[in-house]
């Protein structure tokens, strides 16, 4: 089906793609029920939006909305969340309020809104008003807070004995008492569950008797929790990058995590062998990739951002890989790696462990990814290390580690939301983050209102992705025209992305 004077999407077949992804597809069975639904919370008063403070953005308005820090005891402590909007640009085609759920977890709504408005396409724009916030916990809304000190002590997720899996439990452990002192109650209800219940207290302060939703990444897990709990509330929901929280083990996180970014590093070296521009092309890439990794781990290699310091292989393989694979930038890829393989080497080192950022404990309250003991972690570093041999210790092996003995609020459990109207699921078939097998499954747990559009090709995020995604989009968000299911878009080079994509995760 044509739609409305853009490139026409090609159709795939959902069905004939499962065979490829059958054994992804396979762990969602045998999961924990879904939450209970519960009423709707009642609006805290009108937002009283003002300009925000940034003179060089004009156009947004940021208020706060005050929310229970425990839904469960709506009568308790409350917390403000930093909320942002920018009016229809045409009043007269207004639809309503259109909220953005950032993903991370750890990015910012209001940021987005303020700084990166450009994510939105000029007809989104035109016809709602776009509004995000920080999450709980996250930027303006109660953020956590840690020391500095102790979060530059993180030991390695490098594990090499039980003597340091025990030392990683008591870290997390310190970690976790000295965030919750500082952060205060809200540290201890951080997980989705809790947002969802924000989320909708949003949509009745914006009026709004239907959510309008646009979730990225981490934030199609909040939206695929709101449809589920709320599944009548919703007029319209994109899921962008999605996450499928029906993933039952540990085990089987880590190894979806590091197929679809091992698929990434296949992309990035299929492309450099076929285009003249690569910086390594007519080279071997993976033995150029391989001996930057060995450099890095005998703190070697000199880190480009900071000359002069090393550059650790965790930091190799996430700030620098990982993340030119969510721009589907694979030229500046393969230039940096030109680089730094013609660089001197340092003198070796110890490499440093950068902290990860304190939204961990928003990540361990959603995910319960238990590990007994040293014996059980190695074992799961050599399945990773295996499944993606070019990008050893990847970010999710540092999220296990760094979540290892804290408490799980809201944990995996397959979808159940019966009575929402068609919910579009967008996905890129090379995604590095979240793969194309959990837009599969997380369409199916939807059932009758799981629409999974495609994007044929790379990178995180694809709804800027060129024309067609576009175009798809913005006829479902605006019209409720549910593109027919099986619909995919042709990939685009990423010169034609347009915006910014998702920050993190």
């Amino acid at each position: 089906m044509p739609l409305r004077g853009r490139s026409t999407p090609r159709r795939i077949a959902v069905r004939g793609t499962a065979t490829a992804v059958g054994a992804a597809m396979a762990v969602i069975t045998g999961l924990a029920a879904a939450p209970a639904v519960h009423a709707s919370p009642s609006a805290t008063g009108a937002l009283r939006w003002a300009p925000c403070d940034d003179p060089e953005k004009p156009g947004a308005e940021c208020a706060t909305l005050s929310v229970p820090v425990d839904w469960a005891h709506p009568d308790g402590p409350r917390l403000d969340l930093a909320v942002a909007r920018r009016k229809a640009t045409d009043p007269s085609a207004r639809v309503g309020s259109m909220v953005f759920g950032p993903g991370g977890p750890g990015d910012s709504g209001v940021e987005m809104v303020v700084d990166r408005i450009s994510r939105f396409s000029p007809e989104v724009r035109r016809r709602f008003d776009i509004v995000s916030f920080d999450p709980r916990g996250v930027g303006g809304s109660n953020p956590v807070t840690c020391s500095g000190d102790l979060l530059a002590e993180r030991p390695s997720p490098e594990l090499r004995s039980q003597a340091d899996f025990d030392a990683t439990l008591e870290y997390n452990r310190r970690l976790r008492a000295d965030c919750r002192a500082r952060t205060g109650p809200v540290f201890d209800h951080l997980d989705t569950a809790q947002t969802v219940r924000d989320l909708d207290a949003l949509r009745a302060a914006l009026g709004e008797r239907k959510l309008t939703f646009h979730g990225s990444s981490y934030g199609t897990l909040l939206g695929a929790q709101y449809a589920e709990t709320y599944p009548r509330r919703v007029r319209a929901m994109v899921l962008e990058s999605v996450m499928d929280h029906s993933v039952p083990t540990t085990h089987d996180f880590l190894k979806a995590e590091a197929a679809t970014a091992e698929d990434s590093f296949h992309e990035f070296v299929k492309w450099c062998d076929g285009a003249a521009n690569c910086a390594l092309h007519g080279r071997d890439v993976r033995a150029v990739w391989q001996g930057l990794l060995a450099r890095s781990g005998r703190g070697e290699l000199e880190d480009p951002a900071t000359p002069g310091t090393s550059l650790s292989s965790p930091d190799l393989v996430n700030k620098m890989a990982f993340r030119k694979f969510y721009e589907a930038d694979y030229a500046g890829l393969a230039t940096a790696i030109a680089g730094m393989d013609a660089s001197w080497p340092l003198p070796a080192s110890p490499t440093s462990v950068a902290p990860l950022p304190p939204a961990t404990p928003v990540f361990c309250s959603d995910w319960h990814l238990p590990v007994r003991d040293y014996q059980e972690y190695a074992s799961l570093v050599a399945m990773m290390n295996m499944t993606a041999p070019d990008l050893p210790y990847l970010l999710p092996i540092h999220m296990a580690a760094a979540c290892l003995g804290a408490p799980t609020a809201n944990p995996q459990h397959r979808l159940d939301s019966h009575g929402a109207p068609p919910v579009l699921v967008s996905n890129a078939l090379h995604d590095p983050a979240t793969g194309y097998p959990w837009a599969v499954s997380v369409a199916r747990q939807l059932g009758r209102s799981g629409v999974l559009l495609t994007y044929e090709g790379h990178g995180h995020g694809s709804v800027t992705s060129g024309p067609c995604m576009e175009g798809a989009v913005d006829s479902y968000l605006t019209d409720l025209a549910v593109p027919p299911r099986g619909t995919s878009c042709p990939a685009v080079p990423p010169s034609l992305r347009r915006g910014p994509g998702p920050a993190r995760g």
